[in-house]
């Protein structure tokens, strides 16, 4: 017997739907149930790798650590990852099988890696296995199911709602104002047999006296016949590792707050370079996690002055980034400042950025470009992407971490330093989530605080693991204790309601 299950959709693209998703696979998972999330398309820059070396979008790998389940590519089955040219990469079941324009991929027969058809029924498969394995799978949408120019080629809203016959419940942001039109709006904008499979709506990121809704809340009931779900209220820091754009998980010590008091007399200054087609940017989480540590995002050459340590991140779109190194003067401040002996640190991309040369005919197709010349590094791309989960020491430390890249690093000097090197005062790294391991974080910090003559001193108890832990169960309380959580169980349950009226004017 299949599993219950349920579609969370969402008005607009940051209505909430992941943080939705993984709160009630985290409320689900307290209750004692064997609970997946499953998202069937997703576009994001922002992936990992599976302990089987597939990638899948950080989204879903969080989503899983809410449900305390081992990730898959049955919970992500289509990634896209945008790139040069307004062309994404189609990772399929984990491996990359193409590029294509977005109306390639989403014209029907377009002659991309596979058809609207394929693709649906590829997905249907993963959710019909995820269903077969656990107790109940939790979907999460795209953008928004009214997205009518889409509709035909839809295999992640209403499509994948309609085909696996799922319930649906709307997000909404009422934070940007209009919540009440955006849901009466979008479910009029579908059709009558969509629409007959969304029974409910969450308003996400309130601000203030509930109370104060409850008439607009009794009226949009009455207008669509569907209950409002619950109100979350607006949360700092709330959110899981996003798919787009400059967001960060563990965004409180980032974007929202102040970084807690440092354990030592000074703070140290970090600063992230967001080169274009930034992916994996979470890789700063864990230090923005640190009393003490103060992370920014910067563009501007004088903005590095104060910076004790700088990141130049990964990158899907490796040679364009180190050309807008170069046009906004960033290239001539990293070199000064590894002249100057001031640290920086490549991730991924921004490692291949540092080295001396770059033969590149797979992704930018620009030939052989010179990179910065700040370590003893020339890299080759090739088409296989590496996929990997690697594990080792560093600074005597355990540190473990994981590979999504297409360039093949050739170290030829330096101090080896996680399968990249060490040059002075320049590290680079192909490996994504290493300042996740306590132990090396805190001893990389040492060494860039005493480089940087700062008298900084890591907090010796922060546990990454264990703050990402606190900060999914602060997403289960939100629904517990927010949503009507009796409704939602029902509808995992008992799937779709069979009174749902039609509200004019429905798409064709």
């Amino acid at each position: 017997m299949s599993a219950g299950a349920l579609l969370v959709a969402g008005t607009t693209s940051d209505a909430g739907k992941s943080v939705v998703t993984a709160g009630i696979c985290r409320w689900l998972a307290r209750k004692g149930l064997r609970v997946a999330p499953f998202k069937a398309q997703n576009m994001s820059l922002n992936s990992f790798v599976t302990q089987d070396g597939a990638e899948i979008g950080r989204a879903q790998a969080m989503q899983a650590a809410a449900a305390r389940v081992e990730p898959s590519a049955l919970m992500n089955p289509v990634l896209l990852k945008p790139g040069g040219d307004r062309r994404s990469q189609v990772v399929l079941m984990g491996r990359p099988v193409g590029e294509l324009s977005a109306r390639g991929y989403h014209s029907p027969g377009a002659g991309g890696p596979l058809s609207r058809e394929e693709l649906l029924t590829t997905v249907t498969g993963c959710l019909s296995e995820l269903r077969r394995t656990h107790d109940a799978v939790i979907c999460e949408g795209a953008g928004s199911p009214a997205e009518i120019n889409l509709r035909r080629g839809d295999i992640v809203n209403m499509g994948l709602a309609r085909a696996a016959r799922l319930p649906v419940v709307v997000v909404g942001d009422i934070d940007r104002g209009g919540v009440f039109a955006s849901f009466f709006g979008t479910t009029a904008l579908l059709s009558a047999a969509d629409q007959a499979l969304v029974a409910g709506y969450l308003v996400n990121k309130f601000r203030g006296d509930a109370g104060l809704l409850e008439p607009g809340l009794e009226m949009l009931r009455g207008l669509t016949g569907r209950p409002v779900l619950g109100v979350l209220p607006f949360r700092h820091g709330l959110g899981i590792d996003e798919e787009d754009g400059l967001r960060i998980s563990l965004r409180g010590t980032v974007r929202e707050s102040s970084p807690a008091a440092p354990h030592g007399p000074e703070v140290l200054r970090v600063a992230v370079l967001p080169v274009p087609l930034m992916s994996n940017f979470t890789d700063v989480d864990a230090l923005a996690a640190e009393p003490g540590v103060v992370v920014r995002f910067c563009d501007r050459p004088e903005e590095l002055a104060d910076a004790d340590l700088v990141i130049v991140p990964g990158t899907r779109g490796t040679v364009r980034a180190l050309r807008w190194l170069r046009d906004r003067g960033l290239a001539g401040a990293l070199a000064r400042r590894a002249a100057e002996g001031r640290p920086v640190l490549g991730i991924c991309g921004g490692f291949q950025i540092l080295g001396e040369r770059i033969e590149d005919e797979v992704e930018s197709r620009a030939g052989v470009v010179d990179g910065l010349g700040l370590l003893p590094v020339r890299v080759r791309f090739r088409a296989e992407k590496t996929l990997a989960r690697p594990r080792g020491r560093a600074l005597g430390e355990p540190v473990a971490g994981y590979e999504i890249h297409h360039g093949v690093a050739e170290v030829h000097g330096g101090e080896p330093f996680l399968d990249g090197c060490r040059a002075g005062p320049v590290w680079g790294t192909h490996w994504h989530g290493s300042l996740e391991s306590d132990g090396f974080r805190r001893a990389f910090l040492r060494r860039i605080a005493a480089d940087a003559g700062r008298r900084f001193v890591p907090a010796p108890g922060t546990r990454f693991g264990q703050l990402r832990e606190e900060q999914l169960d602060r997403l289960g309380d939100l629904i517990e204790e927010h949503a009507d959580t009796a409704a939602l169980l029902r509808l995992i349950e008992e799937g779709v309601p069979g009174d749902l009226p039609f509200l004019p004017p429905g798409a064709p």
